[in-house]
C-alpha cells in the first residue's frame, strides 16, 4: 500500500494561511496610520498658515514643520517659534473641515483652525514691558533687539504693556506687531494674555513647503542674551 503523503495536511495548512493582496493592503495601511499617529503625536507635525501675523518670517499658505524633542526634557525658552492650542477665547468658535479638507488637516495641508503660531517673548517669571524711551520692549529689564527678527520700519508694539508672567506660562507675539492678536490682544481673559506651557504644541523646525521658502529657522541671538536670565 502507498505510504500516505505526510506533507499534504501542512501544505494544505499553509494555503489556507496564506494573506490575500488585500489583506496585506489592508495591514500596511493599518501600520502607515499607527506610525503616522505615532509621529505626529510624539515627534513631528505639520500646519498650515492662515495669516500674515508672522510676516516676514512666514506668509500665508507656508507649510511648516513643528517639531516636538526639544520640549520633551527642555523648556519653552524666549525667542522660540512655537505652535499651541487656543488657550480660550483667542481665536473664537471655528467650524472644524470635514471630509476630504478634515483629511487633509490632520496632516498639515489644510487650515484646520484651533492653533496659532507665535515668538515667545516672555517665560515663566519674566517682567515683560513696552516700551523704553528707544521704543524697544524689555524682559527684565534687558532690552530686546527687534531689528534682529522684525521687518524693517517696525515698531515693536504700539500698544504698551506692563507684564508679570506667571510660572509655567508664556508671554507671546506676532512678528507682524501691527496684524497679530497675540498676547497684548487678551489681556483682559484669564491669564492675563499670557498662554500655559501645556498649550504649546511644539517649536517650528522650519518651513518646508512651497520649495522656494523651505528653510531651517534659527532663534535670534538677541534673546541668548545671559542677562535675560541673570536680572531680577
Amino acid at each position: 500500500m502507498p505510504e500516505p503523503d505526510s506533507k499534504q495536511p501542512a501544505g494544505r495548512s499553509r494555503r489556507r494561511h496564506r494573506i490575500t493582496w488585500w489583506q496585506e493592503t489592508l495591514i500596511l495601511v493599518a501600520l502607515a496610520v499607527i506610525v503616522s499617529i505615532v509621529v505626529k503625536a510624539f515627534l513631528v507635525q505639520m500646519f498650515y498658515v492662515p495669516s500674515g501675523s508672522m510676516r516676514p518670517l512666514f506668509v500665508e499658505n507656508d507649510r511648516i514643520l513643528v517639531e516636538k524633542v526639544s520640549y520633551w526634557t527642555g523648556d519653552v525658552e524666549r525667542g522660540d517659534v512655537v505652535v499651541f492650542s487656543d488657550p480660550g477665547g483667542w481665536l473664537g468658535v471655528a467650524p472644524q473641515p470635514s471630509g476630504l479638507q478634515g483629511l487633509l488637516s490632520r496632516i498639515g495641508l489644510y487650515p484646520a483652525g484651533g492653533h496659532l503660531v507665535k515668538r515667545v517673548i516672555g517665560v515663566g517669571g519674566d517682567h515683560v514691558v513696552c516700551c523704553d524711551d528707544q521704543g524697544r520692549i524689555t524682559v527684565n529689564d534687558v532690552p530686546i533687539d527687534g531689528d534682529a527678527y522684525l521687518r524693517d520700519g517696525v515698531e515693536a508694539s504700539q500698544q504698551p504693556f506692563d507684564v508679570m508672567v506667571p510660572e509655567d506660562r508664556i508671554w507671546v507675539m506676532g512678528d507682524n506687531r501691527s496684524n497679530s492678536q497675540d498676547s497684548r490682544a487678551h489681556q483682559r481673559l484669564p491669564g492675563n494674555g499670557t498662554v500655559p506651557v501645556d498649550e504649546v504644541v511644539g517649536k517650528v523646525w522650519g518651513i518646508v513647503w512651497p520649495l522656494d521658502r523651505a528653510k531651517v529657522l534659527d532663534d535670534p541671538e538677541t534673546f541668548d542674551n545671559p542677562a535675560l536670565t541673570d536680572a531680577p
